[in-house]
Order: structure tokens, then C-alpha cells, then sequence
């Protein structure tokens, strides 16, 4: 029988004096001495490594049960040259001990757990069993070797790539957070000099190449805007900078607000660039899975799974509802329904169903997926650069709009014949005698003007609707005090009269607010006049009322047999 070793100095072949001893259960009383181990082991052949890079070569290919070159041409030279072909060759590896035996028709049988203690023996006895070997330069051997294959296992790793993808899908949900608080922040900053601008452009890229190009807004009727906005939009924000109700703002202030504008920019830049890189790294990496959902969605379940291989060992209904683990969980503990979808939703071919139809669509769209996963997970990175390496992941797409428009038009006509069902017969056609003349005024038609707005009008109308959300808000706050109030003195435990004195106070100011109303809409000043002699009559005779209204509950108060009043019932009750 011989033994096979693998050292980081080369392979050693072993021969065994006696054959029982291996099978026995006390195997390491053989290993106790170097004597011992001597005489059960005898060294017939040793193979170094020529370099670090073979080596590295070599340890790879047994990691993997594969037969590198050395060990093959060693093998080769010192068991079937030698004509030791039939005899038995142990290794340690089951995958090497199956891939020897079919390269090299060597009968080769892999250890079993009785036998694990032969090669901790020779774990332990190795500097005995080869002669002349000093056990440091072993050591640092070993440590040399483990250095450059964890180099080599690092530098070639697969998962890398995968890596890549999951950094930048997440720096592109970082962008876009970024991109939407600093184009906020330049919204209510630039506001309060052009309030109007927000409400006639919308982007907020569009938004800040504007504010860039334009600086104070007394400039915009000396600029051209042809590169960033179109003719109308341009007509209107010139109209409106011109009747704006914003504040002045110095020149330190729009330097800032400039400052800001160029991170913007940039940025929106930075993560057009990225979606590029990402498009194309997916494309490369699982061009299947993109061709099927996309590469936004794609990245994203690669992502939460962790690398495509990871993502492949999952199953379809994993793959559905993989991002709602939360939801699901949840779902189980109350015993409710569990989510039919997870980050899956945001495909393209579900987001085209009908509502009805989006939980079917889903549950196809993983299966799918995930047969499109399995495929790009296990080709080689030559077969992924091939033209035709998506085409699975067409066809499956092909496959599932063609099944969802069926869907849709099954459900038309159930719809269809449910309303024919419950509809009305058709009336039977009779022939009367009745004459009926033309109707010459159903021909007439509102001709529609096919002029654009006016940019002064669609100005005005801005300004407009800017003032009417500043009332709004500002009757908020006032609404908002007032509710303060009333709450601060229910809480301080007052009297009546103090409630009546607010409601005074209110109705002063509600009726100050139709004052002015009726100023603005050009009410005479002779009918103001009278309108407020007889509010001021009325307001006098309604004091005097409250105030003997007053006078008369102290004096049933007095007039009680206590003669407590309330307050002094409080604090006798509170003492």
C-alpha cells in the first residue's frame, strides 16, 4: 500500500510495511516515536516544487479535487513506470482519490475516520520521516505558501465582480438620496428671492442649470436659456421674474446658492456615469437576468443576496418575495396573508400588469429569474461575452409578455360577458309614423384657440397662486395659536368670563379680516361706515347683556345656602 502527502515543500509517496496496522484502532501508538513511525512508513519518492507559482498551482488544483501538472507527472514517473500500478494508493480527498482514478487508472481509496489518524501521525512525524529536513525551514515554507495562495485566492476570486455590483447599486441609492436633499435645499433657499421659479420648472437639474446660468432674477430677461429650458417655459420665467414678490439677496448669498448649484450638477453628473458602469458590469456579469428585469432590479437582488452565486442557490419563491422578509415574517406571526412580492416589483413586466394580474406576473417572473440566475452563476466568464449569452433570458421574456397579454384579454372578455349577462335585451325595432327633421345645431362645434397662453398670464397666474398658499399658511398659524390658547386656558383651569374675553378678542380679529376683505373688493366708504356704527351698536349692547348676565349668576351664586363660590370650592377641596 502506498501512502500519498502533500507538504508545502512538494509531494511525498510513502510505502506501508504492514497493511493492518492502518486498520487499526490504536494507529497513533505507531506515530508515538520517530522509530515507530520509521518502521511503518518508508520514504520511496519525493517531488519538490520548482517555485512558489507552481506550488500555488498545484494546491489550487488539489483544493478542488482536480490533478495538477506536478502531482500528475509525479504519479506517472514513480507509480505506473514503476510498475506499482496495482497497488493501492491512499489520499485524503475523496475528489482527488476519484479524479486520479480516472485520469490515471490507479486504484486510489480515500481515508475513512478510522484512518484519520494516520495522517495526523505523519502530521506530527514528518521531519523524522524525511531525512535531513529541518522543521523551521518547513515552517517557513508553509508559511510562505499560505501567504501566496490566500494572495492568489483573493487576486482571482469570483466573487469580486459580484462585489463591484453590490458597491455600486449601493452608491447609487446613496446619489440619489444626495441629489434629492441638495436640490431641496437649493429650492428653499433660491425661493425666498424667486418663489415663483419652483413652480414653473420642475427638474431639479433643469432647476439649478437655471439659478447657474441666471444668478439674480433680474438678469433673466438678458439671458438665453435655449440650451436648458424650451420657448415656453422661457417666456414664463422671464414674465414672472419680472412681476416676482421675492425678497433682495446680496452677492455673498448667491455665491453660496451657486456653490450649491455646482454640487448638484455634478453629482446628477457622477450618477449618469455610474448607471453606465452598472449597466454594463451587469450586462457582463448576468446578462440573462438583465435582459429578464433589468439591471436596476437585478443589482438589487444580487445585492440583498450577496453575490450571484448566493442568489442562484436560491429557489423561485425565495427569489419573489426576497426584500420583504420583514413583511413576511410579520405575516406569519399575526396569521395573515404573506406579500406576493419583494424588490422583484419594480420590473418592468410587473409593473405593466393590471393590479389583478400582479401576483401571477410576479410568481412567473421569479421562476423565470431564477432559471436565468442558475445560468449566469455557472458560465464561464467566455460564454457570458458571446452574443447570444441572454438569450435565455429574451425568450423567457418574450414568453411572459406573451402570457400576460393573454391574461389580460381572458379577463376582457369574462368582463365582457359578465356585462352582456346582466345587460338588457335589445329593443325590438318598430315602425312608427313619426317624422323627425335634422338637427342642424348638433353640427356645431367650440372652436379651440390654437394660440399658447399668454407668458404675462401664465406669470400672473403663478404670482397668484404663490400668494394664495402664503394666505393659507398664514391663516394656519393663526388657527394654530388659537387652538394654543383655548388649550393653555382649559389647562390653567380659568373662569368663564376668561373664555368669553378670547372669544372677544376673536371676533375683533374676524371682524377686522372682513375690514380689510371689503376694502380690497371696493366696498363705498359711506357703506363701510355705517356697517361699522352698527356693528360697534351691536357689540355695545351685546357687552352690556354678557355683563348682566354676569351680575346675575354672583348673585344667585350669593344667594346659595353655602355662599361658596366655585373658585372657593376648588381650593378648600384642594387644601
Amino acid at each position: 500500500m502506498l501512502v500519498l502527502y502533500e507538504t508545502a515543500m512538494g509531494y511525498c509517496l510513502f510505502k506501508v510495511s504492514d497493511t493492518a496496522k492502518i486498520e487499526s484502532g490504536d494507529l497513533w501508538r505507531e506515530f508515538e516515536t520517530p522509530e515507530q513511525a520509521n518502521g511503518l512508513l518508508k520514504l520511496k519518492a519525493l517531488h519538490r516544487f520548482t517555485s512558489t507559482a507552481t506550488a500555488v498551482e498545484d494546491i489550487t488544483a488539489l483544493q478542488n479535487g482536480k490533478i495538477g501538472k506536478g502531482l500528475k507527472k509525479f504519479l506517472t514517473d514513480e507509480v505506473i513506470g514503476k510498475g506499482k500500478g496495482k497497488e493501492s494508493l491512499v489520499v485524503v480527498d475523496p475528489h482527488l482519490a476519484r479524479s486520479i482514478s480516472k485520469k490515471l487508472s490507479i486504484s486510489v481509496t480515500a481515508t475513512t475516520e478510522s484512518q484519520g489518524e494516520l495522517w495526523r501521525g505523519i502530521r506530527t512525524q514528518i521531519a523524522a520521516l524525511l531525512d535531513g529536513l529541518d522543521p523551521k525551514d518547513l515552517a517557513t515554507m508553509s508559511l510562505g505558501l499560505s501567504h501566496s495562495l490566500s494572495r492568489f485566492k483573493l487576486k482571482f476570486s469570483p466573487d469580486k465582480v459580484d462585489t463591484m455590483v453590490v458597491q455600486a447599486i449601493a452608491l447609487l441609492d446613496d446619489l440619489d438620496k444626495e441629489i434629492n436633499i441638495y436640490a431641496m435645499r437649493v429650492k428653499e433657499w433660491y425661493g425666498w428671492h424667486f418663489p415663483e421659479m419652483a413652480k414653473i420648472i420642475s427638474d431639479n437639474i433643469a432647476y439649478a442649470k437655471t439659478i447657474r446660468l441666471m444668478g439674480f432674477r433680474t438678469n433673466a430677461a438678458s439671458t438665453d436659456f435655449a440650451a436648458i429650458l424650451p420657448e415656453d417655459l422661457e417666456a414664463v420665467l422671464k414674465a414672472a421674474a419680472e412681476i416676482s414678490m421675492g425678497t433682495e439677496i446680496s452677492d455673498s448669498d448667491i455665491a453660496h446658492i451657486h456653490s450649491l448649484c455646482d454640487q448638484v450638477i455634478a453629482i446628477s453628473a457622477y450618477r449618469t456615469q455610474l448607471a453606465e458602469y452598472l449597466r454594463n458590469r451587469m450586462n457582463a456579469i448576468a446578462p440573462n437576468l438583465t435582459a429578464l428585469v433589468g439591471e436596476l432590479v437585478g443589482a438589487r437582488l444580487i445585492s440583498h443576496a450577496g453575490s450571484l452565486l448566493s442568489l442562484a442557490k436560491h429557489p423561485a419563491s425565495t427569489v419573489q418575495i426576497l426584500g420583504a422578509e420583514k413583511a413576511l415574517f410579520r405575516a406569519l406571526k399575526t396569521k395573515h396573508d404573506t406579500p406576493k412580492y419583494g424588490l422583484i416589483y419594480h420590473a418592468s413586466l410587473i409593473g405593466q400588469a393590471p393590479p389583478k394580474l400582479k401576483g401571477k406576473m410576479a410568481r412567473m417572473v421569479a421562476t423565470k429569474a431564477a432559471l436565468s440566475i442558475r445560468v449566469d452563476a455557472l458560465t464561464d466568464s467566455d460564454g457570458k461575452s458571446e452574443p447570444t449569452a441572454p438569450s435565455i433570458g429574451i425568450e423567457n421574456r418574450a414568453k411572459l409578455e406573451s402570457r400576460l397579454r393573454a391574461l389580460e384579454h381572458t379577463g376582457d372578455l369574462h368582463g365582457a360577458a359578465r356585462f352582456a349577462g346582466n345587460g338588457k335585451g335589445q329593443v325590438r325595432f318598430e315602425m312608427k309614423g313619426e317624422t323627425k327633421t335634422y338637427n342642424t345645431q348638433a353640427d356645431a362645434v367650440d372652436l379651440v384657440s390654437t394660440q399658447r397662453e399668454d407668458p404675462m398670464e401664465a406669470a400672473v397666474k403663478v404670482v397668484l397662486e404663490v400668494k394664495e398658499e402664503k394666505r393659507k399658511a398664514k391663516e394656519e398659524r393663526r388657527a394654530k395659536k388659537r387652538a394654543e390658547k383655548e388649550k393653555s386656558i382649559i389647562h390653567d383651569g380659568s373662569s368663564d368670563v376668561e373664555m368669553e374675553d378670547a372669544k372677544e378678542v376673536d371676533a375683533k380679529e374676524e371682524k377686522k379680516e372682513k375690514k380689510r376683505k371689503r376694502r380690497e373688493s371696493g366696498i363705498n366708504g359711506a357703506e363701510e361706515e355705517t356697517q361699522e356704527t352698527q356693528e360697534k351698536e351691536e357689540t355695545e349692547e351685546e357687552k352690556k347683556a354678557r355683563r348682566k348676565a354676569r351680575k346675575a349668576e354672583k348673585e344667585k351664586a350669593a344667594a346659595a345656602p353655602d355662599g361658596d363660590s366655585p373658585k372657593k370650592k376648588k381650593k378648600k377641596s384642594t387644601a
